[in-house]
């Protein structure tokens, strides 16, 4: 019975080959930026928990605002989004006072100057220009490939270590050790090359490497008047089995120097990456619940669609029961069409979100994530959609008198 509905429903949709991909637009739209925005939410957390996880369980993070509530010094919740947003409360007097506590081994504040550099032959202004110590190199797990990084005696000279991308785009070469590039007017001479990462935007630091000219603190300070944006301070533990001591005299000298005023976050690896997954997970349920309306937009066409189809069709019922259909044949029928355009937008809509993620991939550096999951649960929702949007229509073809349904035109 199912098997001949279902011949019957694609025979009916394929007179109407161009009303019924219309139809489905609705869902292969919906279904393919679901399934998309999902997968790209599950790429970057999966980014971001590696990147967080390759720092070492010994790395604290400062940051700005009081982003979470911390019950018992052990639990992240109520996260305050708004906090991202705020002007940076972070100073060089908060990591010079870090660096004095025992219990740390080094501080890299990561200080945002601009986002521009430039030499003789090249501009670029989609960098990240970032102001910070030699203790970086302690502390992050970036590695130099050319050259090195600037160290503790040189604090205040114009040196600089780029990222790969940087090398490559500013220079035209892989090692342009040696070479200068030019700051806000300020020139600096390039140190070392760090290796090629894979950060994003979203990573610990806030910062793609490829992209990131880092310079001493000093002359970042210079560069914008004295005055700094740190947007964190990232600190490593000298004993990583007695992190919660480290973490109570953090906070406690960043008390002191913020003159009782907590308006920071002092954060372990495991509370970092509740943040990062908290923030992700939202992100990722707001757009993909704005892209989910387009769904309910596919399935109102279908109902829409197939009511035209049911009033265009009355004649053709009308016969069907006159030589002994039942109305639940006929039900079954027009079920069968609405899951037909359903179903068949929500398979396209995969399909085109692989498309998508091979696009993405090429030309992008953002890694989504393809789950089976995600793409089972697309489809089964189209089948959800074909069969409530379905159910007027077909119970309007049922119940249709066969004697008013032959007087039809």
């Amino acid at each position: 019975m199912l098997n001949g509905n279902l011949k019957a429903a694609i025979s009916s949709l394929s007179r109407t080959k161009w009303r019924s991909f219309f139809t489905m637009l609705g869902i292969i739209i919906g279904i393919t930026s679901v399934v998309t925005v999902v997968s790209l939410g599950e790429g970057l957390k999966q980014q971001v928990v590696g990147q967080i996880n390759h720092l070492g369980r010994d790395v604290i993070t400062v940051r700005s605002g009081k982003l979470v509530n911390q019950a018992s010094g052990t639990s992240v919740s109520n996260l305050n989004l708004l906090a991202f947003f705020s002007a940076s409360t972070l100073t060089g007097h908060d990591a010079a006072s870090l660096s004095s506590l025992p219990s740390v081994k080094a501080v890299a504040p990561m200080d945002f100057v601009t986002s521009s550099a430039k030499t003789n032959a090249k501009e670029l202004d989609n960098l990240f220009v970032i102001g910070t110590t030699p203790d970086v190199s302690q502390v992050l797990p970036e590695t130099v490939e050319y050259g090195d990084f600037f160290d503790q005696g040189a604090p205040d000279q114009n040196y600089a270590v780029i990222g790969n991308g940087v090398a490559q785009q500013l220079f035209g070469e892989l090692n342009p050790v040696g070479q200068s590039l030019t700051i806000s007017g300020r020139s600096f001479l390039v140190r070392g090359v760090l290796a090629k990462s894979s950060t994003s935007l979203l990573s610990v630091a806030e910062t793609d490497f490829n992209s990131a000219i880092l310079i001493p603190l000093k002359p970042a300070e210079e560069l914008s008047s004295g005055q700094t944006n740190i947007l964190q301070i990232l600190i490593k533990a000298k004993d990583a089995n007695n992190l919660d001591a480290t973490v109570n005299d953090v906070h406690s000298a960043l008390l002191k120097t913020h003159q009782g005023q907590e308006n920071f976050t002092v954060l372990k690896q495991y509370e970092l990456l509740n943040i990062a997954g908290g923030v992700i997970n939202q992100l990722t349920g707001f757009i993909s619940g704005i892209a989910a309306i387009s769904l309910l937009v596919g399935g109102i066409g279908i109902m829409d669609i197939m009511l035209v189809s049911v009033s265009e069709r009355t004649r053709e019922i009308g016969i069907r029961k006159a030589i002994g259909a039942t109305n639940r044949q006929i039900l079954n029928h027009f079920l069968v069409e609405g899951l037909v355009l359903s179903v068949g937008g929500g398979l396209i809509g995969v399909v085109a979100s692989l498309f998508v993620f091979g696009m993405l991939r090429i030309y992008t550096n953002l890694q989504p994530v393809i789950t089976l999951p995600v793409m089972a649960l697309a489809v089964g929702v189209s089948v959800v959609l074909g069969i409530i949007f379905s159910v007027v229509p077909a119970l309007k073809a049922a119940r249709k008198n066969p004697i008013d349904a032959l007087r039809g035109e």
